[in-house]
């Protein structure tokens, strides 16, 4: 992972970073659930569960909110509750 800039990230296969860093197509499996108490409970009751695969279909024009699918449906999270989901990243999406 690289930076290369203020907040853009370059990620590459294998990478282990949150949720918020990758960009849209970017597909990898949940390592790990951060946060505290109610924050972290609602997390794991939407399926955010270490091992679940996750696919980030889109984000919004300012990066808020993103919509991912996770266990076959469409989930919407703020970037606040995205950045506490840690990922490996498996897929990166196709250049054109």
């Amino acid at each position: 992972m690289e930076t290369t800039g203020e907040e853009s990230l370059v990620v590459k296969l294998g990478d282990v970073v949150s949720l918020d860093k990758i960009q849209i197509g970017t597909s990898g499996d949940i390592v790990k659930v951060a946060g505290e108490g109610k924050i972290r409970r609602r997390l794991f009751d939407m399926g955010l569960t270490p091992g679940a695969q996750v696919f980030l279909r889109k984000k919004a024009p300012l990066g808020d909110p993103l919509e991912i699918t996770l266990r076959g449906y469409e989930l919407t999270l703020r970037k606040d509750e995205a950045s506490n989901v840690i990922i490996k990243v498996t897929d990166l999406p196709q250049e054109k």
